[in-house]
């Protein structure tokens, strides 16, 4: 399995893209405007769609990437996310006013796109690909996602604040590589936990929910662009400074667009 880094920025500038990652050339996790560095042929072969929220920074790209590739799809693009995620694009974005209504184009019959509600937890099996929606929280619906194909997962926080019940699925799973969101700095960490978002901070404590013995790379992301040294300054302090206990350590890169990963 193939996963390819579109985006993983927490807002857009010169060389800062989104949220998406590219898993395979067949699943799209989310849309954000990284999409827009894939050609079309590359845009025409993926099917699924698996959105954690509703937020533009993680949507931006889907609307259009749609109607790049109307005229060569002969079935629908199917998007996959919880139904708060849904009906959000039904009311916001797909509704013939911000964008034409794709799920009656060219007609209700033979849509250029279809909805999939998912549930928490659920585990969607996508052309050998295994899928898990994981639990996040965040200020609308949302999930993170585990991805594997007969091996180790890639694991996505999505967007979130403080989440044990994450941390208590990860432990499960046979994880090998943790991408998590620090969306601010800790001179942030206010508006962070308003918008429910993390900093380094509360990263440093939501780790210590990692299993003893548990031991992968986690890769940061969702920095946003002004803070990005910032937080990453105050990642590697604390990282290297906070007493975590005996036999415990972390392995924290960071995450780039334009990076590939074989799992």
């Amino acid at each position: 399995m193939k996963v390819r880094v579109l985006g993983c920025s927490g807002a857009i500038a010169k060389d800062c893209r989104t949220t998406s990652f590219l898993i395979d050339d067949d699943v799209l996790i989310d849309a954000g405007t990284g999409v827009g560095d894939l050609t079309l042929a590359e845009m025409y072969r993926i099917d699924h769609v698996f959105l954690t929220h509703s937020h533009l920074d993680h949507i931006a790209a889907l609307p259009l990437m749609v109607d790049a590739v109307a005229s060569r799809r002969s079935t629908p693009l199917q998007i996959h996310a919880l139904a708060g995620t849904i009906e959000a694009l039904k009311t916001h974005v797909f509704n013939d006013v911000i964008w034409p209504d794709f799920t009656r184009i060219p007609s209700q019959q033979a849509p250029l796109v279809s909805f999939h509600e998912l549930a928490m937890g659920q585990i969607l099996s996508i052309n050998d690909k295994q899928i898990e929606a994981l639990p996040a929280a965040h200020t609308v619906p949302a999930v993170g996602y585990a991805v594997s194909a007969g091996g180790r997962a890639w694991v996505f926080s999505g967007d979130t604040e403080r989440n044990p019940p994450f941390w208590q699925r990860l432990n499960q799973l046979d994880v090998a590589m943790l991408i998590i969101e620090t969306a601010f700095s800790n001179r942030e960490k206010a508006v962070a936990l308003r918008s429910l978002h993390l900093s380094p901070e509360v990263l440093a404590d939501e780790l210590r929910g990692i299993a003893k013995g548990k031991c992968y790379p986690i890769y940061i992301t969702h920095t946003k662009p002004a803070e990005t040294e910032l937080i990453m300054s105050e990642v590697t302090r604390f990282d290297q400074t906070r007493p975590f206990g005996p036999g415990v350590s972390h392995d924290i890169r960071w995450l780039a667009a334009g990076q590939e990963f074989e799992l």
